[in-house]
């Protein structure tokens, strides 16, 4: 499997594509730049059959009504931020002075953790809260790799002074969901570079 990082929105952040060998692709937090997605994912000769969520920031979510439309895919998002895609005072966007990201329900809500399996994509999920309520990790074991969203970064962690975070809740979940996970794991995070569950465990000021 391939994974392709795309950097969009003012909030710079990271979209991830993941394909199998036949170019089927699951997307992963489409927040901006719809039009710059879809040219990116046609032009790689993909075909995206769903649009994964970590958590329902505006910045995570912007893109996700346009490649839903477009690529006529379905939405997995987390129960517990359900109506967040369609409400900008939880999904924060209102408080950014931004114009307001509204985006139509999910199709699916994730209510059941552990193994999943979308297409040919097999994969754990687990819920990892404190930056946001619902916030969800996609674990592909086979590929080394967790798509972690807001949880943990490049030596430090996701926001804790929005509206229902526990930077507690956030290092617990890291410590039980990530930290577990073998060193050469690799985090691919919504904002900035990627890095290494052994990486952190020795570097991340927040986490050692």
């Amino acid at each position: 499997m391939k994974l392709n990082g795309f950097v969009v929105g003012l909030a710079q952040e990271n979209t991830y594509v993941l394909s199998d060998e036949i170019g089927q692709a699951l997307i992963f937090d489409p927040g901006d730049q719809a039009d710059q997605l879809i040219n990116q994912i046609e032009a790689a000769g993909l075909k995206p059959i769903a649009i994964c969520l970590t958590h329902c920031h505006f910045d995570h979510i912007g893109a996700v009504d346009a490649l839903r439309d477009h690529f006529e895919i379905p939405v997995y998002a987390p129960e517990l931020e359900a109506d967040w895609l369609s409400d900008p005072n939880l999904n924060l966007s209102a408080g950014m002075g931004l114009p307001p990201v509204i985006q139509a329900p999910a199709d699916y809500l994730w209510q059941e953790m552990g193994p999943q399996t979308i297409g040919s994509f097999n994969f754990e999920l687990a819920h990892v809260p404190g930056h946001s309520p619902g916030h969800l990790i996609y674990h592909f074991a086979q590929e080394d790799l967790v798509v972690c969203g807001d949880t943990v970064f490049y030596e430090s962690v996701g926001r804790t002074d929005f509206p229902g975070c526990s930077f507690d809740q956030l290092k617990a979940g890291i410590e039980a969901h990530i930290f577990t996970l073998p060193d050469e794991t690799q985090l691919y995070p919504g904002h900035g570079p990627a890095t290494s569950v052994g990486h952190e465990k020795l570097h991340n000021p927040f986490l050692t």
